[in-house]
């Protein structure tokens, strides 16, 4: 069966990593990351173009390869949560929070019944086609099942406390572009106002129990964050990567061909 190893890993208090995917509709991907060693992938309903059809090949190659895959859902609504747990996601992210209500709701959708209101269904490959009762099912899928919730907003952060005492919340994920652009201070982000705003949600999330988390564009950008508690670190996207290593790349062989070109012509 698919065990969340990323939550396993959280609850032991250790540090996790992951990949942003958002525009290559490649299983290859997700199986690339688990051979490199990233912990969890999630896979972006929200700004990405992928279809269900799409999202659910992800997953299962994600859980085929024993790396973590959550699902960035476009908004809260009950159709979009389930149908990508039915399929094999294990943890929904839920972005732009800003009413505790709202959450509470939406979180109830990820669980069975009695820690929640999801309608019951799964695809059998989530089990490994093991044959399991009804209430061995609800049990094990509940407990596999993760919620981050994104604080993208200057609102957010004010009403953390509020947002972070809502029941089943895993991680607290900054969005830092979002939440720049929300504090006036667009991609600015060493700004004194965006530090200050981050460092107001890790320590609520220390109150609460709560695992801190944020999700840059690069790992330069990522690694810093390291020193402010985070423990579940996003380090770019499948796209961001191939561009940089594309660059990089060139930008190598055409000083190597330059250098050759120079070393030809002296000679």
């Amino acid at each position: 069966m698919n065990v969340n190893r990323t939550k396993a890993r959280l609850q032991s208090n250790e540090t996790v990593f992951g990949c942003a995917l958002q525009q290559y509709r490649s299983t290859e991907i997700p199986r690339l990351l688990a051979a490199v060693g990233f912990d969890y992938l999630f896979i972006d309903s929200e700004h990405g173009g992928f279809g269900l059809e799409t999202v659910q090949d992800l997953v299962v190659a994600s859980n085929q390869s024993g790396i973590t895959p959550f699902v960035r859902v476009g908004e809260m609504l009950y159709s979009l949560v389930t149908r990508v747990l039915d399929v094999g996601a294990q943890g929904i992210i839920f972005p732009r929070v800003e009413s505790p209500t709202l959450l509470e709701e939406a979180i109830s959708w990820t669980k069975y019944p009695p820690l929640g209101t999801r309608g019951f269904g799964f695809m059998a490959p989530q089990l490994g086609y093991k044959t399991l009762s009804m209430p061995e099912i609800i049990e094990y899928l509940n407990a596999q099942t993760m919620i981050i919730v994104q604080f993208e907003t200057g609102l957010s952060i004010e009403k953390c406390d509020e947002l972070l005492s809502v029941p089943g919340i895993d991680v607290a994920m900054v969005g830092p572009a979002d939440l720049s652009i929300s504090l006036g201070v667009p991609g600015e982000f060493d700004h004194p106002k965006l530090l200050k705003a981050i460092d107001t949600l890790v320590e609520a999330c220390g109150r609460h129990g709560v695992v801190p988390g944020i999700h840059c564009r690069t790992a330069k950008m990522a690694l810093p964050w390291l020193g402010h508690g985070m423990r579940f670190l996003g380090c770019g996207s499948e796209h961001g990567m191939l561009f940089e290593k594309a660059k990089d790349t060139m930008a190598e062989v055409r000083a190597a061909e330059s250098q050759s070109t120079m070393t030809q012509n002296s000679g």
